[in-house]
């Protein structure tokens, strides 16, 4: 792509926190109209790089030029006036509020409400993306609020977009949809700082690709004449591992068996699940795939024992009724459970690695001795989940908040994995990870399988749920397709119903009837 001013040009920025270098003498051009990738390991120093490009952080040292001009860039808004619009992976939302205010929050020019949700609807069917302008953000699920993200840049009318993980909730057929406006977008000449760690989107959409290690740029290649595993071992600076599943695998009996789970809706924009059948056996990893917001949380909490189902037997684990047992008694059974949310959720950030690895793995793990928490059982398994899931931290009693998202998703699964549950429900277990984390995670997930252990996985990812489950059913509007095993359809099929077609219609004649209708 040809062109004599760049649009963003970083030389040598250096940035440091205490005990660690985030950035050393980085070196980055994007020109107007290109779609840049920037790729590395968690912790690699993405997003310490896109803060300052955003005015959030400031360099230590080094220059940035924008269109030529040596510029400084003091905060978010002034990034905002020169044309940087940011979809951030960990979304600033007021939860309180509904999805327009929250727009209009991060709106630099004053408009009516009325006006701007016209406009909101208009980048909406563009992106041909779902979402209510009216709704309340705390009603909406993680992909949801990532959507708001990304409409509220996109109504800037940037010169620079910068996209963090943008397709984690979307199916194939929007994903090629939003290939197709950001194409137009860069024909136009916006330029698109694009981080994903799915390196085949990579390889498919972007033109130039920058490879951070440790904070230091170590490749800039095109990504056409790469391939996925030449970027990840590029990011990781050795070989990939891939994942070894084993092709005799003995599946036992069936240990984890759900049966007509009906629940209504919680509020107004809630999900009703209606009559979700399924069964996993020993050794079995039974994959979910759906769009965010189809009831996914919703059967989460209901597997994990946070909303209780109508009757014991609805949900049965080796043949014991958990259906009105909550979270800790279902533990202490066996079960094991990763929410969606890292923050809030999965882990709470103010604790340090320590109290959060007590808050799940207390009792399976015998860290409790006469009513207390024994400190050297807990830091030993803290120490155990830092070491075997290379989580990049100061040790046990660092915050969980401190972690980057990849890392304290590596924790995370970790603490579970290391329990070895007899039923693991995981909901997006590699969701922000990069491709040498995610390898390991699921290399993981694959084992404690092996070892016996019955694994439903929740997850949006489809080449995550295809490489690694045995069987796949998919949820929309709160019901469960029946389901069938990996390899007796395609990634079009499966997106179709991800897209519309419903449980009743998941034979494989349906299926075939809707791909042709489409």
């Amino acid at each position: 792509m040809e062109t004599s001013v760049a649009q963003l040009e970083l030389r040598e920025i250096c940035k440091s926190f205490p005990n660690v270098v985030a950035n050393d003498h980085v070196n980055l051009t994007v020109n107007p109209g290109e779609i840049h990738a920037l790729l590395g390991e968690n912790g690699a120093g993405k997003s310490t790089l896109v803060k300052m490009i955003y005015g959030i952080v400031a360099p230590d040292s080094g220059q940035m030029f924008w269109a030529g001009d040596s510029v400084s860039i003091s905060n978010p808004k002034a990034a905002r006036k020169l044309g940087i619009g940011m979809v951030f992976q960990h979304f600033s939302l007021f939860e309180a509020m509904t999805v327009l205010e929250n727009i209009a929050l991060g709106l630099d020019r004053k408009t009516s409400l009325r006006d701007l949700k016209t406009e909101v609807l208009a980048v909406l069917n563009d992106y041909g993306l779902q979402l209510d302008p009216d709704r309340v953000v705390s009603t909406l699920s993680v992909g949801e609020r990532q959507r708001v993200e990304i409409v509220r840049a996109l109504l800037l009318d940037p010169k620079l977009l910068i996209m963090d993980e943008p397709t984690s909730v979307l199916t194939p057929q929007e994903v090629g949809q939003l290939f197709e406006t950001l194409r137009k977008l860069a024909a136009k000449g916006c330029s698109i700082l694009y981080i994903s760690h799915k390196l085949q989107e990579i390889v498919a959409l972007c033109d130039t690709a920058t490879i951070l290690r440790g904070g230091r740029v170590v490749a800039t290649c095109n990504p056409r004449n790469e391939t996925s595993r030449s970027m990840a071992e590029l990011m990781i600076g050795a070989n990939l591992r891939e994942v070894v599943k084993g092709d005799r695998r003995n599946l036992g009996d069936i240990k984890f068996e759900v049966s007509n789970l009906t629940l209504q809706k919680v509020g107004d924009f809630g999900t009703a699940l209606e009559g979700i059948n399924f069964s996993v056996r020993s050794g079995e990893i039974l994959g979910i795939a759906g769009v965010a917001g189809n009831g996914q949380n919703e059967l989460m909490e209901a597997l994990g024992g946070e909303v209780l189902a109508g009757a014991p037997n609805v949900i049965c684990l080796d043949h014991k009724g958990l259906g009105r047992l909550g979270p800790i008694q279902r533990r202490a059974l066996g079960l094991g459970a990763v929410p969606e949310e890292r923050h809030g959720h999965a882990a709470v950030s103010e604790f340090s690695l320590k109290d959060n690895a007590i808050l799940t793995a207390r009792t399976r793990m015998n860290m409790v001795r006469m009513s207390l928490i024994e400190n050297a059982k807990a830091n030993a398994y803290c120490d155990q989940i830092i070491k075997t899931f290379a989580v990049k931290s100061q040790g046990p009693q660092s915050l969980a908040g401190s972690l980057s998202g990849g890392n304290l998703q590596k924790f995370i699964m970790g603490r579970e994995i290391l329990q070895d549950p007899e039923v693991l429900i995981v909901s997006q277990p590699t969701w922000g990870v990069d491709a040498g984390a995610a390898s390991a995670i699921h290399q993981a997930i694959v084992d404690l399988a092996a070892k016996g252990s019955a694994m439903v996985i929740i997850s949006q990812d489809l080449d995550e749920l295809l490489t690694l489950c045995d069987s796949l059913a998919v949820i929309n509007l709160g019901r469960l397709s029946p389901t069938f095993k990996v390899g007796d359809v395609s990634i079009d099929e499966i997106g179709l119903l991800m897209g519309g077609v419903h449980g009743e219609q998941g034979s494989k004649g349906a299926r075939a009837e809707a791909v042709n209708a489409h």
